[in-house]
C-alpha cells in the first residue's frame, strides 16, 4: 500500500467541490500544496485583470470587487484545507490560530503543512490517498 499524490485538477476539486466548508478528516500534502498553487496563480490573474479593469474605466470598484468576492469565496475551502493538512500530521485544527502569531507562527505552520503524512490511521481518519 501506498499513498498516490493527488493531481492539481484533482486537488483544486476536492477542496471546492467536495469539501468546500469541511473541516473533518485529512488532506495529504499534495492535495493541500496543488491547491495553494491554484490560489497562488488565481490571486495573480485576479491581479493582471485588476489592472486591465483600472485601465480601461478608471476605477477599481470592479477590480475590487472581483478580488474580494474571489477571496471570500475561497475562505472556507481555505481554512478547511489547512484544517485538515494538520489533521493529516496528527495535530488539532486549532493550531490554525497560530497564523495569529506575527513570523512564528507562520514558519510554524509551514515546516508543519511540508511534514509527510502520518502511515496510519489517526484519529481524525483513514490515510488519504491509498492506493493498493
Amino acid at each position: 500500500m501506498y499513498q498516490r499524490q493527488v493531481s492539481f485538477p484533482e486537488a483544486v476539486n476536492r477542496a471546492i467541490k467536495d469539501n468546500y466548508c469541511n473541516f473533518n478528516g485529512r488532506a495529504s500534502r499534495s492535495e493541500f500544496w496543488w491547491f495553494e498553487l491554484f490560489v497562488v496563480i488565481l490571486g495573480f490573474i485576479i491581479t493582471i485583470a485588476n489592472s486591465f479593469l483600472y485601465i480601461a474605466t478608471h476605477s477599481s470598484v470592479i477590480g475590487m470587487v472581483l478580488l474580494y468576492g474571489t477571496n471570500l469565496a475561497l475562505l472556507l475551502p481555505s481554512i478547511g484545507l489547512h484544517v485538515r493538512r494538520l489533521h493529516d500530521i496528527g495535530k488539532s485544527g486549532w493550531y490554525i490560530f497560530l497564523s495569529f502569531i506575527p513570523f512564528v507562527g507562520a514558519i510554524i505552520l509551514i515546516v508543519w503543512y511540508c511534514k509527510d503524512s502520518q502511515p496510519m490511521p489517526n484519529e481524525y481518519g483513514p490515510v488519504p490517498n491509498v492506493v493498493g
